[in-house]
């Protein structure tokens, strides 16, 4: 991911991407809710139950308060933390900056494969820096 947005930085001047950190994937995830999920999880999220066991195209599911679509269910995404067990329950509580180094990344969202459980703006998990066919990334843009 690193090597892809290199290149794609250095081919678009002036605009910055990026992964999000953990904090701020959540942010965007909950849109200004405080809920576990933005609405029904039926109708904004792909999930073991409802998704026939495959992945289905963007923005087929209701969209957040901020417009993004997908944010919980479809694909886990990839964020910029590294994971930490027990982070968030050490860290400040606005916008902490994620551990600097680890073995395996932060995954937010849950995927079309996994239960409803996984499928909230809560639910933590990692994986190794690897691919996988039910995990992805987002990008932050800037300016």
């Amino acid at each position: 991911i690193q090597a892809f947005l290199q290149r794609l930085n250095a081919s678009t001047p002036g605009v910055t991407y990026r992964l999000p950190t953990e904090a701020e994937w959540e942010y965007a995830a909950r849109a200004g809710t405080t809920g576990d999920t933005y609405g029904t999880l039926d109708s904004i999220a792909w999930f073991s139950s409802n998704s026939s066991g495959r992945m289905h195209p963007v923005a087929g599911k209701q969209a957040n308060a901020w417009g993004l679509y997908d944010v919980i269910g479809g694909v886990w995404e990839f964020v910029n933390d590294w994971w930490a067990v027990s982070y968030y329950a050490v860290s400040a509580s606005t916008d902490p900056a994620g551990p600097t180094s680890g073995a395996d990344r932060m995954l937010r969202g849950g995927s079309y494969r996994n239960n409803a459980s996984y499928a909230r703006a809560s639910y933590r998990s990692s994986y190794p820096s690897s691919r996988d066919g039910n995990v992805g990334l987002r990008l932050v843009r800037t300016p």
